[in-house]
């Protein structure tokens, strides 16, 4: 089974999907389990219906004092701008996982020194990132035994399944999903950032960065 563990719908100030438009994409591209991460927030998961026909994960982005951190398993907002371990004691309270979001990626990664095995897990391939950066993320993980995650980073329907988690275990629902995960029984695969979007990626992150008077998403 196919899953993408990083899309954000309309409801993060970047993101145009709609809940509907994201189940439809994914299920075309034969993905089985989705997690919609929006920014600090998980609103999203009043948009889903009653049989989506899919797993989904509850998850947030939260942002940290430091960098993005995933909060998987959570259905409750985390407060932002906390420091690393605040933020993962935070997800942990509420009864999640903390997944380091794209560790290497300029403006919005909590960077790999400050990844420790407080974290659950770390996001190993992000479609968004450079091929080097989710090099080094998927190299962190493994250096801290940690397991690894993959998503899309998607913020349109079209992008959606660009990078994957192939889980080689059934799984019936979220708990096990986020099971096999931490067992390491995954693959990951998909498509990297190149270089005519990191141009525009950098020229999109500076500008809305400083429309936003600095502050991170």
């Amino acid at each position: 089974m196919k899953a993408d563990l990083h899309i954000h719908s309309h409801h993060s100030k970047d993101g145009c999907s709609s809940v509907a438009e994201i189940l439809q994409e994914a299920k075309e591209r034969g993905l089985g389990c989705i997690a919609i991460s929006d920014h600090n927030t998980s609103v999203a998961y009043q948009d889903i219906p009653d049989e989506p026909g899919i797993i989904i994960i509850p998850a947030v982005e939260v942002s940290s004092a430091a960098g993005h951190i995933l909060a998987y398993g959570v259905r409750v907002d985390i407060e932002r701008d906390m420091s690393i371990k605040e933020t993962i004691d935070a997800i942990h309270a509420a009864g999640g996982l903390a997944c380091a979001a794209h560790p290497y990626r300029m403006w919005s990664g909590i960077g790999g020194d400050n990844v420790s095995s407080d974290f659950d897990m770390v996001e190993g391939w992000n479609s968004r990132s450079s091929r080097k950066g989710n090099r080094q993320a998927m190299r962190l993980a493994r250096s801290l035994g940690l397991p690894m995650t993959a998503g899309s980073d998607s913020h349109r329907p079209d992008t959606v399944g660009d990078a994957y988690l192939e889980i080689t275990v059934p799984c019936q629902d979220v708990n096990d999903v986020l099971r096999a995960i931490m067992n390491g029984d995954t693959e990951l695969g998909g498509k990297h950032r190149g270089a005519y979007a990191t141009v525009r990626y950098a020229v999109k992150a500076v500008g809305e960065w400083m429309l936003r008077g600095c502050r991170r998403m």
